[in-house]
């Protein structure tokens, strides 16, 4: 059984990430260079299945990224310096951008997996529906129906277009609602983790070695 890892730099003239990724948690020592851990993040957990530590310089958007990495079932070291001196699209939409890179580069070929996924995840009064589909065809669509300008640090316009840029760099195909909710960190934090959810069973392994299309390709 291979191994679904891969470690992934993005460097542009307004960010510098490097990310470490397992889709089967895990340990990430022998995948990481030295000191490239974000292992002083707030968003940092390490249990016998899994190790995240998330740094994007932006609070809101390492929470969501450590709850899309922790109920997906990844590992995942994240670290990113970008230019927060003009605001925060650029970090946002790299972070996104990068994850999905690696995250297609682990996944491999789409050969012996479910590919469809389907996730519901609550958070108090806020309901999150997301459905993927490993199709090879990056789209996405999103309504979370949030409100207010700015969750903390990172901007609510940013929050469906993290999810959008990383379908895109993918090669998925993901639909995220938020149904129902009046936080709007309840309502995006559930977005997350139904998209999570969706993903870890849209990428399980069917034990079998079968492109799962009626076309034969994806």
């Amino acid at each position: 059984m291979s191994t679904r890892s891969c470690y992934h730099v993005r460097e542009t003239n307004e960010t510098r990430i490097q990310l470490g990724l397992s889709l089967d948690g895990g340990s990430l020592s022998s995948l990481l260079p030295e000191g490239s851990t974000a292992a002083e993040s707030h968003a940092a957990q390490t249990s016998g299945s899994q190790s995240i530590f998330v740094d994007s310089g932006i609070g809101f958007l390492d929470h969501m990224l450590h709850a899309l990495a922790k109920h997906s079932g990844w590992s995942l070291s994240l670290k990113c310096s970008g230019d927060l001196h003009i605001d925060d699209h650029h970090t946002a939409e790299d972070c996104a951008i990068a994850l999905g890179s690696a995250f297609k580069e682990a996944l491999g070929p789409i050969r012996g997996y479910k590919r469809f996924g389907t996730g519901f995840a609550p958070l108090d009064e806020a309901l999150s529906r997301a459905v993927v589909d490993l199709s090879g065809r990056p789209f996405a669509v999103v309504e979370l129906g949030l409100k207010r300008e700015k969750i903390g640090d990172l901007s609510t316009e940013m929050i469906p277009h993290v999810i959008m840029s990383f379908a895109g760099a993918a090669g998925i195909t993901a639909h995220v609602d938020c149904l129902r909710g009046v936080n709007d960190h309840h309502r995006a934090e559930s977005a997350f983790k139904a998209l999570a959810i969706a993903v870890r069973e849209a990428t399980s392994r069917t034990g079998g070695d079968e492109v799962p299309s009626t076309k034969g390709v994806l």
